[in-house]
């Protein structure tokens, strides 16, 4: 497993120096990628409308350039609504996404998932969308989930890469050979609920094996996990996880 200060530095020269992703870059593949992802956003978006509904006060962590948040924004512009990422260089790509999507954000932060600049018990809601797997320190995120939500508040993982501690090594190969340039991990979301629970957060983890946006071998694999549902307990598939305080 790759260090987690070198995940984070990977992370900064992405979004710093890639010709699709910088905040210099204007690509019109960038816009195709995240169009494509939020596809599966908005099916998120609907399955959980009631807890984004009930929110007057909304944070994404992990938010890359903040396309998500922007969604978010224009279906509950009522919302205060805020985005965050580890890259300064990812929240200065917020503008376009701003422009696209016609909105505008409450705030907007550069900073580690687990040292977010918000005072105690700011947000009904906290969502981090195909996102949580790059936080690394998940103890420490848990206990600033924990702080940062108001009581009864909830913190949604969605659409994340998930597996049993059992096959994590295979479930780990497949993920970076499949994106080499980024290092990208696996929620072993059974020690995660482990974790919340000694926090004193309750987690919930629904399977998700989405057909959305899949590759073609993707999409055969993701189509049994659906018609055998018993797999999903022993396979990788993706996941959401419901986290309450």
């Amino acid at each position: 497993m790759k260090a987690i200060c070198d995940r984070e530095a990977e992370e900064h020269r992405l979004w710093e120096l890639s010709p699709t992703e910088s905040p210099e870059s204007d690509s019109v593949e960038n816009i195709l990628n995240k169009a494509a992802g939020a596809r599966v956003f908005m099916e998120k978006l609907n399955a959980y409308s009631q807890l984004f509904a009930q929110a007057n006060s909304i944070l994404e962590l992990g938010g890359g350039q903040g396309w998500a948040s922007c969604l978010v924004k224009r279906q509950y512009p009522d919302a205060h609504i805020a985005t965050s990422d580890l890259s300064a260089a990812a929240v200065a790509s917020l503008h376009k996404w701003e422009h696209i999507w016609k909105v505008k954000l409450d705030g907007a932060v550069a900073c580690r998932a687990y040292e977010v600049p918000f005072p105690d018990n700011s947000f009904d809601l906290v969502f981090a969308y195909s996102a949580a797997h790059h936080f690394g320190r998940h103890r420490r995120t848990l206990s600033e989930l924990k702080r940062l939500l108001r009581k009864g508040g909830v913190a949604l993982y969605l659409h994340e890469p998930g597996c049993r501690s059992f096959i994590y090594p295979a479930a780990l190969y497949r993920v970076n050979r499949k994106r080499p340039d980024v290092y990208e991990d696996v929620l072993r979301y059974r020690e995660l609920v482990a974790l919340g629970r000694e926090i004193g957060l309750d987690i919930e983890v629904r399977y998700s094996p989405t057909l959305t946006n899949r590759e073609a071998f993707e999409t055969i694999y993701y189509f049994a996990l659906n018609k055998l549902p018993f797999m999903q307990h022993i396979l990788p598939t993706t996941v959401d996880l419901i986290i309450r305080n």
